[in-house]
C-alpha cells in the first residue's frame, strides 16, 4: 500500500518524498490502464488506427523497421527417432551471426504433412543444452499430436549465451537510450523460425501457431501481434498489465524480456487487440509472484469487446488454475487443446502420455562455440543508431534542429506532464554561514502530481532588483555536498542560486531498488533522468513564477551526468543562457538514459541545440564535442563554447561587479 501524500505546501523528508514518488508511478500506471485500448470504440476506428498502433508496438520492440531477412543458413546437426515423432537439431541465424538453436520435432510415418507448425517459445531456464531442454516434453507431444513443433532456445540460457537482465541486474542504462529489450531478439528470433518453418516441405505455414510460457508467454503475446503468419496464440505464465504491476511493485520480479519499453504508453490489450480476431488463449497461475491475477485478469476483461467486434467472441479464452509459477500439465492441457482446435480442428481431450526426457547431450545443436557468434554482445548492435551528420549551412542545420526537437518530444519526452500544477511551495529561512552572504531559504515545491522536489535559494543583499541565477542540479554523487557551498562562494554575492534536488537524488534507494525503479519508469514511457529532467525544467518556472524573481539570465550547473541532462533542458527551454558542465558525458552511451535518445541523436548534437547561448566546461571538454562546435561555427559563435578554471570563471562574475 502506497502511503498517502502528506498536504502539500508542507516540508518532506527523503523517506516521505520517496513514498510520494512510488505513489506518482502507480499514478502514471493506473492512467494507462484506464485507457487500455487507446481509447477505440468500434471496429471501424480500431481497423483505422491499427497500422500506426502497430507500427508504434514494433517501434517500442526496436523492431520499425524489421531488419533485413539475411539467408538463414540454418543446418541440421543431428538428428534421433523416437516412437511417433523424430526430432532433429537445428541452427540457423536470425541476423549474420546470431545464432539461434533449437529442436525441430516432426510427426513420424505413417502420418503424412504437410503438419501445422508451432514455434514453441521457452522460458528463463538454465542448462547445458539450452533452454530448450527444459521444455522438451511441449514438442514431444505436439509432434505425436500432428504438429511440426521447434522448441527454441533463448539468448539468456541458449547454448550460445547472451544477456537478457541488463536493465534489472547489470545497470546497462544504454539499453534504455537505445530503447532496446531482449523481447526485441527473441520475437525476432521466432520470426526467423516461421520463415525456416515455411522451407520445410512437412510444414504448412499457413496453420501456424506460437506458445511458451514465462518469459516464452510474453514474447508469444508480442510475435503474434508482430506477425500476422501467426494465426493462433497461446501464451502461458506472461500476461500483465501496466498499472497493477507497478502499483504491486511486481516489475522487480520480472526480466528485461517482458516488456516493451513503452514510449506511446500501451497497455498488454492493446497488443492482445494487435492479434484479434486471431484465435487467443490467455493461460495464467493465480499464484504468480511474477504475474498475478490482478495484472493478468483485467487483459482479458479489455480485449472481450475488441473480439466482439469481430464477431469473434469463441476465438479469446483465459485459464487459471491455483497454483505458482510452474509448468504443470493443466496448462499444457489449455495451451494444446486450444492449438489443436484452431490449428487441426481436433477437439480429442488432451492426453499427454508418457513422454521420456532426453539428455542434454541428444538436444544439443552444437559440438562448439562458434567463434563468429555476437549473441553476447547483440545488445550493443541490434538497434540502428543515428549517426551525425556534418551541417553546412545554418539553414540546414536550423531545419535539423526543427526536426530533432520535435522527434525528441515524440520519441523520448512523451511522457511529459501535459499539465502544469501549481508548485504549492514550502520556503523556511536557512541558517547557516551562506547568511554572510545571501538570504538563504530551504525550498520545496511540486513539479508533477505526488513529486516534491527540494532544495536550498540564496538570494543576494546587493540591493538590485534584477539578477542572474545559477541553477546548481545535483545528482547522486554530489550528495557529500549537502551542507558545503564552498562550491558557489563566487556566486553568492550577486547571482540568486537554487541548489536543486531532483527526485531520487537523495532518496533512500539501494542498487536494486534503483534498477527496479528504472525499469518501472521505462514501462511507463520514460526514464528516471527524463522525469529529473521534467524537475530541472520546473524550477525555472518556479524562480520565475513562484518565487517572482526578475532574472537577466539563467545558468544550469551540472556534473557528470546531471551536465547531460542541463544541456537537454537548455534545448528545450530558451530561457537557459548558459549551460555549466563538469566531467560531462560524451554520449548517451555513458548517460543520462533517455528513451530512444541513441536512434534520434547523441549529447554533442543535443548540444548544438543550444547554439549560439554558451556552453562552459570546468574540465576537458571530450573530443566528441568538436561536433558542436561546428554547428557553432555556423552561427559565428565559436568562442562560446569554452574551458573554465572555476565556477566564478564559467559565470564571468567579474562582469557582475564592475
Amino acid at each position: 500500500m502506497w502511503a498517502q501524500p502528506a498536504p502539500t505546501g508542507t516540508r518532506h523528508n527523503a523517506v516521505e518524498r520517496h513514498e510520494l514518488f512510488k505513489n506518482n508511478l502507480a499514478l502514471r500506471g493506473a492512467a494507462i490502464s484506464r485507457d487500455q485500448v487507446q481509447g477505440i470504440g468500434n471496429l471501424d476506428e480500431w481497423k483505422r488506427r491499427r497500422p500506426e498502433i502497430r507500427r508504434q508496438f514494433l517501434d517500442m520492440l526496436g523492431l520499425d523497421p524489421l531488419p533485413p531477412r539475411t539467408l538463414l543458413n540454418a543446418r541440421v546437426t543431428g538428428s534421433f527417432e523416437r516412437p511417433g515423432y523424430h526430432v532433429e537439431n537445428i541452427v540457423f541465424e536470425s541476423r549474420p551471426k546470431l545464432y539461434v538453436t533449437g529442436n525441430l520435432y516432426l510427426p513420424s510415418k505413417p502420418r503424412t504433412g504437410p503438419f501445422p507448425p508451432v514455434v514453441y517459445v521457452s522460458g528463463h531456464a538454465p542448462g547445458l543444452a539450452g533452454a530448450k531442454a527444459q521444455y522438451q516434453h511441449h514438442g514431444a507431444w505436439l509432434a505425436r499430436n500432428g504438429f511440426v513443433a521447434f522448441v527454441l532456445d533463448t539468448i539468456e540460457f541458449g547454448e550460445i549465451p547472451g544477456i537478457h537482465h541488463g536493465v534489472h541486474d547489470l545497470a546497462m542504462w544504454h539499453w534504455l537510450s537505445l530503447g532496446y529489450t531482449p523481447a526485441a531478439v527473441e520475437v525476432w528470433n521466432a520470426i526467423r523460425a516461421l520463415d525456416y518453418l515455411e522451407t520445410r516441405p512437412e510444414v504448412d505455414a499457413t496453420r501456424a501457431g506460437i506458445t511458451g510460457r514465462s518469459g516464452g508467454g510474453a514474447v508469444s503475446w508480442f510475435a503474434a501481434a508482430a506477425d500476422d503468419r501467426f494465426k493462433v496464440a497461446a501464451p502461458v505464465h506472461g500476461t500483465w498489465s501496466v498499472g497493477p504491476h507497478v502499483a504491486g511493485d511486481t516489475v522487480r520480479e520480472n526480466c528485461d524480456c517482458i516488456y516493451y519499453w513503452n514510449t506511446y504508453q500501451f497497455d498488454l490489450p492493446v497488443v492482445g487487440a494487435l492479434i484479434a480476431p486471431r484465435p487467443l488463449m490467455i493461460v495464467n497461475a493465480s499464484k504468480d509472484g511474477a504475474f498475478p491475477p490482478a495484472g493478468y485478469e483485467p487483459v482479458e476483461k479489455c480485449l472481450r469487446p475488441v473480439y466482439d467486434w469481430y464477431g469473434a467472441r469463441e476465438k479469446l479464452a483465459a485459464f487459471a488454475q491455483d497454483t505458482g509459477h510452474q509448468d504443470t500439465p493443466a496448462y499444457r492441457k489449455a495451451a494444446d487443446e486450444w492449438l489443436n482446435r484452431w490449428l487441426r480442428n481436433d477437439q480429442t481431450p488432451f492426453d499427454e502420455g508418457v513422454i521420456e526426457r532426453e539428455t542434454d547431450a541428444r538436444l544439443t545443436v552444437l559440438d562448439r562455440y562458434p567463434a563468429d557468434a555476437v549473441n553476447e554482445g547483440v545488445h550493443r548492435s541490434f538497434i540502428p543508431t543515428y549517426r551525425m551528420r556534418e551541417w553546412k549551412t545554418l539553414a540546414a542545420w536550423n531545419q535539423r534542429r526543427e526536426e530533432l526537437t520535435a522527434a525528441l518530444r515524440e520519441r523520448v519526452f512523451r511522457a511529459f506532464p501535459t499539465v502544469k500544477l501549481p508548485f504549492d511551495a514550502w520556503k523556511g529561512r536557512y541558517s547557516m554561514w551562506t547568511e554572510k552572504y545571501a538570504d538563504s531559504f530551504n525550498v520545496e515545491f511540486t513539479t508533477e502530481e505526488s513529486i516534491r522536489v527540494h532544495g536550498q535559494l540564496f538570494i543576494p543583499r546587493n540591493g538590485k532588483t534584477r539578477h542572474p541565477v545559477l541553477i546548481y542540479v545535483k545528482g547522486t554523487e554530489d550528495i557529500i555536498f549537502s551542507v558545503d557551498y564552498d562550491l558557489l562562494l563566487s556566486a553568492f554575492p550577486n547571482h540568486v542560486v537554487l541548489v536543486l534536488n531532483p527526485r531520487a537524488v537523495d532518496y533512500p534507494m539501494d542498487v536494486n531498488r534503483t534498477s527496479v525503479t528504472k525499469m518501472t519508469a521505462a514501462l511507463l514511457g520514460a526514464t528516471l533522468e527524463s522525469m529529473q529532467l521534467w524537475d530541472i525544467l520546473r524550477s525555472v518556472d518556479y524562480l520565475v513564477d513562484a518565487e517572482k524573481l526578475n532574472l537577466d539570465s539563467i545558468s544550469v550547473y551540472g556534473r557528470k551526468q546531471m551536465g547531460g541532462l542541463a544541456l537537454h533542458a537548455a534545448a528545450l527551454d530558451s530561457r537557459i543562457t548558459r549551460v555549466i558542465l563538469d566531467d560531462p558525458p560524451a554520449s548517451h552511451w555513458q548517460g543520462p538514459a533517455l528513451l530512444n535518445v541513441l536512434r534520434i541523436t547523441d549529447l554533442p548534437e543535443v548540444a548544438g541545440m543550444i547554439a549560439p547561448r554558451e556552453i562552459v566546461s570546468l574540465t576537458s571538454i571530450p573530443e566528441e564535442y568538436s561536433y558542436t562546435r561546428s554547428i557553432y561555427s555556423l552561427f559565428g559563435k565559436g568562442d562560446s563554447i569554452r574551458q573554465a578554471a572555476s565556477l566564478g570563471e564559467a559565470l564571468r562574475v567579474w562582469e557582475r561587479q564592475e
